[in-house]
């Protein structure tokens, strides 16, 4: 018996049922890292990914990455090279950043409690910030007085709207981003009598959806309160980041983002943009939807356990390197990521199994009563939809585990 393959799984390579990254057998791969568990992200699969949001997307907008998604150095060094600007939401973020050739003026520090080190670093740089509050924009102020410089700011948006089906939602009421819509008009004004150098408005309304017909009514309205806003405003509108929203499936049932559809509706809103206010860049941020489905994790079978007639594969990774796929990073009801066995990914026996890590916990499972190839001690299982908010939103140093590695192939 056969059974389904997750649609995402066929983005990779598959050799006589075997997975291979890069060309490369992922057995072979797992002896060039030196051990397991690790993370791995295919280079192909994301240039592939930019190159159809290239071709589809209309021309002029803009496409950025959002580092919180994934830092990995060797990975943002890549994409500096094939994205338009680079966002960051902390200090650390910015190094990584600022490391890469991306010129600093295309590179924007959004995020609450910016420390005055961080704004210092920043306005020293001329990267963009993302202003989260007044108070922030006061503490700015003092900052570029004293560095002789007027920095470069975008007031973030809190939107009276949210976007609807959103895996994680980041406007439509009380939040701890950006600036309530009420309060802007009256921010814009100071704004302007601190000598503060505006560019333009970042809205970020919520992430990780599948619906295009939802993003693009945000878009829509986000570009709307902009244009209204910027009437107030102590400059022209030079820039719009309406942020992103673009989800990928994980679970079964999931379909991948109508991308034509949505690109569709943007081609609207772009004309319509261009005619309202020709000077504005309009700037898509995208973290997930450039990463996620190039990356897994990688662990071994440490022994097959069996309990009340139940196989548990206990293996030397777990919710402490991943912690989305161990169900605990914001999911309601648990749910498996496409989990498989490496060397049997459609093919050969099956059976029923729970992916137990090391952990002592009952929370430490990467899957629970999911149909897979058979495995036993020593085999590699791989963890697909893992190349976004895997590692570094994870507990790593929960238990003492060692760390796992990451690799770019």
């Amino acid at each position: 018996m056969t059974a389904p393959l997750h649609a995402q799984q066929g983005l990779f390579e598959i050799r006589e049922d075997r997975l291979h990254l890069g060309g490369i057998d992922l057995s072979r791969l797992a002896q060039r890292v030196g051990g397991t568990p690790f993370y791995a992200y295919e280079r192909r699969l994301i240039h592939q990914r930019i190159a159809l949001l290239r071709a589809t997307l209309p021309q002029g907008i803009q496409l950025h990455y959002a580092i919180k998604a994934n830092p990995m150095p060797a990975l943002v060094q890549m994409l500096a090279g094939l994205v338009d600007g680079i966002d960051v939401a902390s200090g650390g973020e910015l190094s990584v950043a600022l490391d890469t050739p991306m010129p600093p003026a295309r590179i924007s520090f959004a995020g609450p409690a910016k420390r005055d080190a961080e704004l210092a670093r920043a306005v020293a740089a001329g990267v963009l910030i993302n202003l989260e509050s007044e108070a922030e924009m006061e503490r700015l102020a003092i900052i570029g007085e004293r560095q002789g410089r007027a920095p470069r700011v975008a007031v973030r948006i809190n939107p009276d709207f949210e976007l609807r089906h959103a895996g994680m939602k980041m406007g439509g009421g009380p939040r701890q981003f950006g600036v309530d819509v009420a309060r802007v008009p009256t921010m814009l004004h100071r704004l302007g009598q601190l000598g503060l150098d505006f560019l333009g408005f970042h809205i970020f309304a919520g992430s990780q959806n599948l619906d295009a017909e939802a993003i693009a009514e945000t878009q829509q309205r986000g570009v709307q309160l902009a244009l209204r806003l910027a009437a107030q405003a102590p400059a022209p509108l030079r820039l719009l980041n309406i942020g992103g929203g673009f989800g990928v499936p994980y679970f079964p049932g999931e379909q991948p983002l109508a991308l034509a559809r949505l690109a569709e509706r943007m081609e609207m809103l772009q004309r319509g943009l261009e005619k309202d206010s020709p000077a504005t860049r309009l700037v898509v941020e995208l973290g997930r939807y450039l990463v996620a489905e190039a990356g897994i994790y990688v662990c071994r079978v440490v022994e097959r356990k069996l309990s009340h007639g139940h196989v548990f594969l206990v293996t030397d990774g777990g919710l402490h390197h991943h912690l989305a796929a161990s169900g605990n990073f914001g999911q309601v009801i648990r749910k498996n990521f496409p989990v498989a066995a490496a060397a049997r990914i459609h093919g050969g026996p099956r059976e029923t199994v729970s992916v137990a890590g090391p952990l002592c916990t009952p929370l430490d499972l990467l899957a629970d009563e999911l149909e897979m190839g058979h495995a036993d001690a020593g085999d590699l299982i791989v963890v697909f939809q893992s190349g976004a908010y895997g590692l570094t939103a994870s507990p790593v140093a929960f238990l003492g585990h060692p760390p796992a590695l990451e690799v770019l192939v």
